[in-house]
């Protein structure tokens, strides 16, 4: 039976045998009979390799340790408000700092970048902030929603996600959609390599 650490563009935690292509966490989620009890625990969600330096835990969801979570691909996980691992995926990381620079002189540092993430990615009330934008503006990578369903900007084109995979495409069109990726993930987009799924 699959455990519940896939993890959707809208932030939610799923059950589903995909494993994906990327790894992260968000704290301790789960109680110490793997149960999830919570949607985060702080501030820090970050994503990683799925291999570092053969560190491999045999057992998933151990009791008092962070919960293991897995995205299909980078761009999921960057709209579910994760952001590069400063020790696993270094170069990234600092790539990731330099742009944020760029937008938020000043907020340096992963306490900094993870607090405004924070603000960007959930609303008072724990949900996921989602906010307006037009659609033709927006770049690859970005996530946003179409009958309450993520779909993928890719090109002229959006993919209809699902944890195995994008299984679905419709062309891109004029108009606002409503956005899941952070306003300021969305800013570094552009600039990001490596977001784009394989397909």
């Amino acid at each position: 039976m699959p455990l519940q650490n896939r993890v959707t563009p809208l932030g939610a935690l799923v059950a589903d045998p995909a494993r994906g292509l990327v790894y992260g966490n968000r704290g301790c989620l789960h109680d110490s009979s793997g149960r999830i009890r919570r949607g985060y625990n702080g501030k820090r969600w970050i994503a990683c390799q799925l291999e570092f330096r053969g560190w491999r835990r045999k057992h998933l969801l151990q009791p008092g340790r962070f919960t293991e979570l897995f995205f299909l691909d980078e761009a999921t996980a960057f709209a579910a408000g994760h952001r590069p691992c400063a020790l696993c995926r270094r170069e990234d990381y600092v790539r990731f700092g330099e742009l944020w620079r760029d937008l938020h002189p000043g907020d340096l540092g992963a306490d900094a970048i993870d607090a405004q993430l924070h603000a960007e990615r959930l609303t008072d009330t724990r949900k996921q902030r989602h906010h307006m934008a037009p659609l033709s503006e927006l770049p690859n990578g970005a996530f946003v929603l179409d009958e309450d369903e993520p779909w993928l900007v890719l090109d002229d084109e959006l993919l209809r996600w699902r944890p195995g995979g994008y299984t679905q495409r419709m062309s891109r069109r004029s108009g606002q959609v409503r956005v899941i990726t952070t306003r300021s993930v969305l800013a570094i987009l552009p600039s990001w390599r490596g977001v784009v799924p394989l397909l």
